[in-house]
């Protein structure tokens, strides 16, 4: 009997654990589902058996599974997203793709800018250039067939520009240059003792009235004045008289018979002041629009065959400046339909004449022409 009551207590022990070990597979099985920790009993190897360590995993990787899909369908989703432009940039991103294209058409529009800025500076460079060969060319060969006497310098206004003669080389070669510089604005005489060595001496006074010692200048330099004062004719008979036979007169001039000239003399004040601002900024101006019939392109040309002065170089040139782009386009267009409509009488090919003129070392010099007899004998008739 005791050996039977021991059986049946085992039996009854063994079921008892059993049911034991199950509630504790349950439980383990519920907290991995649900992500819980599992509690020291719970993990102690001699309470789980390798049947409850399968199965107490199974949920777990599941559950792992289970994020991992739903990660990858996000994914999914946000590149579908992506391809169709609905998802936004990225923080670090944001707006760059949009941005980008006005920096682009912003540089683009930079660099031809400054095609056109030096393309413009070449063109400007390459005109000064033009008339400072052609202005000091002659000079320079006038002062080297001048060796041994001092060459004097008549500058008709301050405005004109002193570069043009290149005179600064042949001081440096050693030749005495001196200037003479004639303007009826005070304020424009030399502060300085080296403006005045750059400059020359500064007479104020009218050249139509200031005196002139007669045959006293080598070179006579006038630019861009005949154009904007009256009694023209009068003041080239100074230059001629005040220069030396066999001296150079240097004359630029607005062309009166130019579209430029015409539009220039037409416009009123107010117009005239408000383009030069634009086109010339901080340079003086604008000056009376006078614009004589004598200070013309063939005006200059008939003066000079009434007086027997010669002609030695002419050349026109435009000088319409290149900026603003919008101005000087409208500008261009303004000045082809004025020639247009003149019929041929005004010209948009230039706007601007430069002459060198040189005056005879005998005014009065004539070719005699001697006839012969039949006898061979010459005629002092």
């Amino acid at each position: 009997m005791e050996s039977g009551g021991t059986a049946s207590a085992t039996l009854s022990e063994q079921a008892a654990d059993g049911q034991v070990g199950e509630e504790k597979v349950r439980r383990k099985t519920s907290r991995a589902a649900r992500g819980a920790a599992p509690t020291e009993s719970a993990t102690d190897p001699a309470a789980i058996t390798a049947d409850e360590v399968t199965d107490s995993a199974a949920p777990v990787d599941a559950g792992r599974a289970d994020a991992d899909r739903t990660r990858a369908s996000q994914s999914h989703a946000g590149r579908a997203d992506a391809g169709r432009g609905d998802v936004a940039e990225p923080a670090g991103s944001d707006g760059a793709g949009p941005a980008a294209e006005p920096v682009a058409e912003a540089i683009s529009r930079a660099r031809r800018a400054a095609g056109r800025v030096r393309d413009d500076a070449a063109t400007e460079a390459h005109r000064q250039a033009m008339v400072l060969e052609f202005f000091a060319q002659p000079v320079h060969d006038y002062v080297y067939q001048s060796l041994g006497r001092p060459v004097t310098v008549l500058r008709a206004g301050c405005v004109t520009p002193l570069a043009e003669l290149g005179l600064d080389k042949l001081r440096q070669d050693g030749f005495n240059v001196s200037v003479v510089t004639v303007d009826v604005d005070h304020r424009r005489r030399p502060r300085t003792e080296n403006e005045t060595q750059t400059r020359g001496e500064v007479t104020v006074g009218d050249l139509r009235a200031i005196p002139l010692p007669p045959r006293s200048f080598d070179v006579v330099h006038c630019s861009l004045l005949l154009d904007r004062i009256s009694h023209v004719q009068l003041v080239l008979d100074r230059f001629a008289a005040a220069l030396r036979p066999g001296g150079l007169l240097l004359l630029r001039i607005r062309d009166r018979d130019s579209a430029a000239g015409f539009l220039d003399r037409r416009l009123p004040g107010w117009a005239r002041r408000a383009l030069w601002a634009r086109l010339y900024p901080g340079e003086p101006g604008p000056f009376p629009a006078v614009y004589e019939p004598t200070g013309s392109g063939r005006g200059i040309a008939a003066y000079m065959l009434m007086r027997g002065l010669v002609i030695t170089q002419r050349r026109t040139t435009k000088t319409l400046p290149h900026q603003p782009e919008r101005l000087t386009r409208m500008l261009s267009v303004i000045l082809g339909l004025i020639a247009w409509l003149s019929r041929g009488q005004l010209t948009d090919a230039h706007d601007e004449m430069l002459f060198v003129i040189r005056k005879p070392e005998d005014r009065f010099a004539r070719v005699v022409l001697t006839l012969r007899r039949p006898g061979g004998v010459p005629s002092r008739d």
